[in-house]
């Protein structure tokens, strides 16, 4: 007996020696077995002719560097066998006369390479450059990105506002929705490999489930049972906020990261103005979006009721409207339509936890103009606060152009309270 429990311990100690010595091997081969990636991207200049000579310096993490030049067709690039964030460089002064960096700001680009087997493409900005641009060209290219950036401010406004009007909630946490669509999008874009027009419809409907239906169902709808005040959800409503952004940061980092897929796209120059495709791919759906929510408002059954709800709650319930049918809608639609929002900063400039955060200032700028609780005045309400945002740049500098939105903010708020479109009466 002893000698067999003897012999049973000594087997077990040796298998645990055998695995504690396999197992960094095993380990290394696998690490040695994971695929290799690159960072690589083409230098042209204004009119889309290749730039070579161009330098490009790479340096990432473990002292990691590299220093390449763009060949004859202006492409270069770099292979990676690490994981990390590596910063991109491009040397302006190789740049030929009479070409700069469209934005100064861009000369390094970072990539963030967490698994391997991916490639980045990376792109500088080069044309004539935002400083030999006349005022009248730039006051026009402002102007289009004011109507871009309305765009998006319009689609998370009206969502924030069909919210506010059924529930009277100030949700502060609505800015998280676009962080989550634009989260989702890079997931099923970057990590699942699916095409960023397969990935976008899946982050907004997954977007409506999640950030409508199941906060909704089991956030809100047990405070409103249990008779919570508005100013008691309100603050629940900011915690919420603070705790899934840095949920966000915890799994997804801190770095802005582009979608591989769309990257560095070359823009189309129309007369005064230079637009991308996916610009005017995502803008035209966004319309889309918004000219069907407004019909879904004006047209059918439950868009009427919902409007009935807003206006007053108890009679509706009394009509026979079930009321808390007619707010899961408005949580479900209200949701889409910032999901969606989210996904067109993703694709155009990018995701960052922080994204939610950044756009929340200018979407309660908007719908406080325009009036909360009416659609109509979120619509308007975010134009104004777009193209303010943008033009505003002509006169102070970038760093300080969402500083507008504040004091739009308050002004109106002192001025005219209950905004624009909206009604005294909704005020108090």
């Amino acid at each position: 007996m002893a000698s067999s429990f003897k012999l049973r311990t000594l087997s077990r100690s040796a298998l645990l020696f055998i695995i504690a010595i396999t197992f960094p091997l095993f380990l290394a081969s696998t690490a040695h077995a994971e695929p290799a990636t690159k960072l690589y991207g083409v230098v042209t200049d204004s009119e889309g002719k290749a730039l070579p000579g161009i330098g490009i310096s790479v340096v990432g993490p473990d002292g990691f560097s590299a220093e390449i030049t763009t060949d004859a067709e202006g492409s270069w690039e770099v292979p990676i066998v690490s994981k990390g964030t590596f910063s991109a460089t491009i040397n302006v002064d190789d740049l030929p006369e009479g070409q700069a960096l469209t934005n100064p700001e861009k000369s390094t680009v970072k990539a963030n390479v967490f698994m391997l087997g991916v490639d980045l493409r990376l792109l500088f900005p080069v044309g004539p450059g935002v400083v030999q641009a006349s005022l009248l060209e730039r006051s026009a290219q402002l102007t289009l990105d004011g109507i871009l950036l309305g765009l998006v401010i319009a689609l998370a406004a009206l969502g924030l506002s069909l919210i506010f009007g059924t529930t009277g909630l100030t949700n502060f946490a609505h800015g998280e929705i676009l962080t989550l669509a634009g989260l989702l999008t890079y997931y099923l874009s970057a990590i699942a490999g699916l095409p960023v027009l397969v990935a976008a419809p899946l982050a907004v409907i997954l977007g409506a489930v999640i950030s409508g239906f199941l906060q909704d169902r089991y956030l809100w709808k047990p405070l409103r049972r249990r008779g919570t005040g508005l100013i008691a959800m309100l603050v629940v409503s900011i915690g919420f906020a603070i705790f899934l952004r840095y949920f966000f940061l915890f799994i997804f980092g801190g770095d802005t990261r582009q979608l591989p897929q769309y990257a560095g796209q070359a823009g189309l120059e129309l007369g005064l103005v230079n637009i991308t495709p996916k610009s005017i791919l995502t803008s035209a759906i966004g319309v889309v979006f918004i000219i069907g929510a407004t019909l879904w408002l004006l047209r059918t059954r439950m868009g009427k009721a919902s409007r009935a709800v807003a206006d007053n709650p108890a009679l509706a319930s009394a009509s026979g409207i079930d009321v808390q049918k007619v707010i899961r809608a408005v949580w479900i639609l209200g949701a889409a339509l910032a999901s969606y929002a989210g996904v067109i900063v993703t694709v155009n400039q990018g995701v960052s936890f922080l994204m939610g955060q950044d756009m929340l200032l200018l979407i309660f700028a908007a719908v406080t103009l325009g009036g909360l609780g009416t659609a109509n005045g979120a619509l308007v309400g975010s134009l104004i606060i777009g193209l303010f945002v943008q033009l505003s740049t002509l006169f102070i500098p970038t760093e300080l152009k969402y500083v507008g939105a504040l004091i739009v903010l308050i002004l109106i708020l002192i001025i005219r309270p209950q905004g624009i479109l909206g009604k005294k009466e909704r005020i108090g």
